[in-house]
């Protein structure tokens, strides 16, 4: 059942708590924001509702402060660059609950925006705290869900808000439910899905679900050591897991009965370690006992360049290596060109996926770049999102 969003309720003087996504990448030396597109994914909604005379009050998380307050990871800073793309000022609050907070919230006016303080500072919000819920719920008139990179949370600030307000879906939310549900449902085909990351046990459940569904799927990153190992090939001291060998054996053969062509890895780049600064390329029959596979080869780039050629439609998540190390990241690099320069609809499934493409400047050379990673993957493998299934649902 499709959900409302903020087009179908009236905001015109109210004041509408939103939930943003606002964790945001930041140098950890320095703390600045590396990367605001996270913000500026918001910019619809926020936008949507000051034109309409909404008191605005935005609430988020960063980073994982672990219930204290943590100076580094307050979000004065994140005000800031919202201010400055927003082109209007930003407040921020010295907290998210308590009377102080109820304070500030009263004196906004028509078109205000103001940001709370790191949720997260406070445990009750990732425990699900009905009283913590309340005391947020009681700063809004309507409750706005727009953080889709964590609707797949029961948070007091996701799910528990949506018991005490009416709850609707921001446009970012809307357009990721829509993006992804049509990939699935919709897709044109040829149909691709580029998997990488580092385990199986994350994204058994996608995988499971997708085998159904594509004519590729193309195995790299981490989990290609597992794969391969299930196969009975050797791959000296690279990581893998055991206890996943039998579901890796499992999708094979579920894939070859379908009629899905898989392609794993036919070389690989090894090292002695994930931060060894140099490496080797050797062919998956003759990985040395003493290396670990860092990153997909050339010829596997090819490969799966050739595959991905014939498509419409791919969907990529996870990169194909070990990419925080430049020497670790050409194969996942690749893969980024290679799609920014395809003729087809190209859904890039969030987290250091969409890290990566950012980095590189081809975010806007994809179909659709998904602001969640964890998220966008319980979606695609068929889970219901607590942030999503709280909202409420457009009449028929």
């Amino acid at each position: 059942m499709p959900k409302m969003t903020v087009k179908d309720i009236e905001v015109a003087g109210k004041r509408v708590l939103v939930r943003v996504d606002f964790n945001v990448p930041r140098d950890p030396k320095t703390g600045e924001i590396t990367d605001d597109s996270r913000i500026r994914a918001t910019l619809p909604t926020i936008k949507y509702l000051t034109e309409r005379g909404a008191r605005v009050i935005l609430i988020s998380h960063l980073g994982r402060p672990d219930g204290k307050f943590v100076n580094e990871l307050r979000l004065t800073g994140v005000a800031q660059r919202l201010s400055q793309i927003l082109g209007q000022q930003v407040g921020v609050a010295t907290d998210c609950i308590g009377p102080e907070v109820e304070k500030s919230v009263a004196a906004l006016k028509s078109k205000d925006v103001l940001l709370l303080e790191n949720l997260r500072f406070h445990p009750d919000e990732e425990t699900g705290s009905a009283e913590f819920a309340k005391a947020l719920a009681r700063l809004g008139d309507v409750f706005v869900n727009d953080a889709f990179g964590t609707s797949h949370r029961a948070h007091a600030s996701i799910a528990g808000i949506a018991k005490y307000l009416p709850a609707v879906a921001g446009f970012l939310l809307e357009k990721e439910i829509t993006f992804l549900g049509n990939v699935l449902e919709n897709p044109a085909y040829p149909f691709a899905a580029l998997v990488g990351g580092a385990k199986i046990s994350d994204k058994v459940k996608m995988l499971e679900r997708i085998v159904n569904k594509v004519d590729y799927l193309l195995i790299g990153g981490g989990m290609a050591a597992t794969f391969l190992k299930a196969q009975g090939f050797e791959i000296g001291r690279s990581l893998f897991e055991a206890d996943r060998l039998d579901i890796a054996t499992k999708l094979l053969n579920k894939a070859g009965q379908n009629g899905i062509r898989i392609l794993l890895c036919v070389d690989v780049v090894v090292a002695d370690s994930i931060d060894a600064t140099e490496n080797q390329t050797a062919s998956v029959t003759n990985i040395p006992a003493n290396k670990m596979i860092v990153d997909i080869g050339p010829q596997t780039v090819a490969q799966f360049g050739e595959a991905l050629r014939k498509c419409k439609t791919v969907f990529w998540n996870g990169p194909m290596g070990v990419y925080e190390y430049p020497q670790s990241a050409a194969g996942t690099r690749s893969m980024a060109t290679l799609l920014a320069g395809l003729e087809a609809t190209t859904i890039i499934g969030g987290g250091s996926t969409a890290e990566v493409v950012t980095e590189m400047g081809l975010a806007d050379k994809m179909t659709f770049v998904s602001t969640g990673g964890g998220a966008s993957m319980s979606f695609v493998s068929g889970e219901k999102l607590p942030g999503v299934e709280v909202l409420m649902d457009k009449k028929p």
